[in-house]
């Protein structure tokens, strides 16, 4: 059985279409790329997947469930995210921030325990922000910020990490970094990973299968070499690219070609 199941979802704002009969199937412990360009639905089909909108009933199924008939604690053990957003109201510690995706696991009017500690720990650890943890979450960077809220949807220790454009506000060190993390917890641990980048090259890298959105539509899913072809790209994005090998992982590479300098 999928993990996720999607069937035939619509969205809609007012009389304008986002998402048209989208249906997917996620399996555990793979991670999954979404691509295609702004104002595709993209983000849009994260929402739903985290029901931060409200999906249709019967639409999305989380192991075999209903998305809608989970209860907020039942979802929070299934689904982590990392919104495109980063910003906090409140000024919390960086320690405090992290500590809030063990929420799930603690129960009412208890305090963490050993186990809750040592898991923020960890997370902090491998998200190079535990040097942060006493720092108010309003005085970092928004690099710094957004490995913190990474650092919280790997402490939550969900089944699924759905991530909303991970490293955008990231030096290509932490891109790295941030991304080997999540692709060693979908290999060593299981973990499911669903996340919209605008990098094809980095999404031909780490993704096990790239989907493809156009227009609200589910243009094509699958490996990296089956999807990041010439012919898919110029119908997506145009016809101003070039399609090679990688000489070392031997993934597919997508080179923009420019339209002002000439060869």
């Amino acid at each position: 059985m999928n993990l996720i199941e999607i069937r035939d979802l619509n969205w809609h704002y007012g009389d304008k279409m986002i998402l048209q009969d989208v249906s997917l199937s996620i399996k555990r412990g793979n991670f999954y790329a979404i691509v295609g360009p702004n104002g595709s639905g993209k983000t849009t089909l994260l929402k739903n997947i985290l029901r931060h909108l409200e999906p249709e009933k019967e639409a999305i199924f989380v192991d075999g469930k209903d998305l809608m008939a989970y209860s907020h604690k039942g979802l929070a053990l299934q689904l982590s995210a990392v919104p495109q957003n980063t910003q906090i109201a409140y000024d919390f510690s960086v320690h405090e921030v992290v500590m809030m995706g063990r929420s799930a696991h603690i129960r009412r009017f208890s305090s963490s325990t050993k186990q809750d500690d040592d898991i923020v720990k960890g997370a902090m650890m491998i998200t190079d922000t535990w040097h942060l943890k006493d720092a108010s979450v309003l005085e970092i960077s928004g690099g710094e910020r957004q490995r913190v809220i990474i650092a919280r949807a790997i402490a939550q220790e969900s089944q699924i990490m759905v991530l909303d454009e991970p490293i955008a506000n990231l030096d290509i060190n932490h891109q790295i970094q941030v991304l080997d993390t999540v692709k060693k917890l979908c290999v060593e641990k299981g973990l499911t990973v669903i996340t919209v980048l605008h990098d094809l090259n980095i999404a031909g890298q780490y993704a096990d299968e790239i989907i493809l959105v156009k227009d609200g539509a589910i243009l094509d899913k699958g490996a990296p070499e089956l999807v990041l072809r010439e012919e898919l790209i110029a119908a997506v994005y145009g016809d101003n690219f070039y399609i090679m090998t990688h000489p070392m992982t031997q993934k597919p590479l997508v080179i923009p070609m420019s339209t002002f300098m000439t060869i």
